[in-house]
């Protein structure tokens, strides 16, 4: 197969490129400056010059391939609207040309649209004024596409993909205890991730796009719900400052932003059997605090 894939020069991305081309199909990436370009190309994969606002390089990436993986996301918190608009744009571009092909089209989102202080599934719905409710519309769309004559299905993934080099919530809450002496929790703590191993969630991609039917929600969740407190006992325990618990008045001023701090306190956790279920992935990758432990997470140090 032919993928078209945006986003995969991304924190996930570039393994999620590997492991297409491990398995046999050839990608063609997004890429939006010189450097994307050749880290594409450093993986095997053909880029193609374009960015998420250029939606005719989006149009002519979809036209020319057997399926498409949607992973890139403008990021601008301080704007929600302009991301809303700026991916429901990018979908509509990506599956027109699709429509009446039955072409795989696999766009992301994450397990944070979903309702607090339950265990979701993949058959719940999402929560459409929630933590990330501005995710929620780029499901619809796509999903819309499942009765236009295109394979459309949502992968979403759990807040924390880990792995070597993340960039992603952890090492922004490892930065933040090492700056302020302290690892912080919202609460009591008691609040509940899910996570997944990057290779893992490339993994789950592949299969997506191989064989998901029509219409599919994904959960990327190896763990559905590994305990708050527990991620930040680790890292204080790691860094060698006490672990303390904040009021969410506290946590709004602790992290870099508020909506940090909302992150931080989310209980969400997450299932994933039927997504185990119905495309026999298995993750198999070390857990969460694993990874915090042994992995890079904090190669830097101690604190000072």
């Amino acid at each position: 197969m032919h993928v078209f894939v945006t986003g995969g020069t991304g924190q996930t991305g570039p393994t999620v490129v590997a492991e297409l081309i491990r398995a046999g199909h050839t990608v063609t990436g997004l890429a939006r400056s010189d450097a994307a370009a050749a880290k594409l190309e450093s993986l095997g994969a053909t880029p193609l010059r374009g960015s998420m606002e250029d939606l005719d390089s989006l149009r002519r990436g979809a036209e020319a391939a057997d399926g498409v993986l949607h992973m890139a996301y403008v990021i601008d918190f301080a704007d929600p609207d302009r991301m809303k608009r700026a991916d429901l744009a990018a979908i509509e571009a990506l599956g027109r040309p699709l429509e009446g092909t039955g072409k795989p089209f696999v766009i992301t989102s994450g397990t944070a649209v979903m309702p607090e202080g339950r265990e979701s599934t993949e058959k719940d719905e999402p929560d459409r004024n929630g933590l990330a409710a501005y995710r929620v519309p780029s499901e619809d769309a796509a999903l819309a596409f499942a009765g236009r004559g295109v394979r459309a299905m949502v992968v979403r993934l759990a807040p924390t993909v880990h792995g070597p080099q993340d960039h992603g919530f952890i090492p922004m809450l490892i930065a933040t205890a090492r700056e302020k002496g302290v690892s912080a929790y919202v609460g009591d703590g008691s609040n509940r991730w899910p996570a997944v191993h990057r290779q893992d969630a490339a993994v789950l991609f592949r299969l997506a796009l191989e064989k998901a039917p029509a219409g599919s929600v994904l959960h990327g969740v190896g763990e559905s719900a590994v305990v708050f407190k527990s991620i930040a006992e680790l890292i204080g325990r790691r860094l060698g400052v006490p672990t303390v618990s904040l009021t969410p008045e506290e946590a709004a001023t602790h992290y870099a932003n508020p909506f940090l701090a909302r992150v931080y306190a989310f209980d969400g956790p997450a299932s994933s059997a039927y997504t185990r279920e119905l495309l026999g992935w298995s993750p198999e990758h070390p857990t969460l605090l694993d990874d915090i432990e042994h992995g890079d997470y904090l190669a830097a140090g101690p604190a000072a």
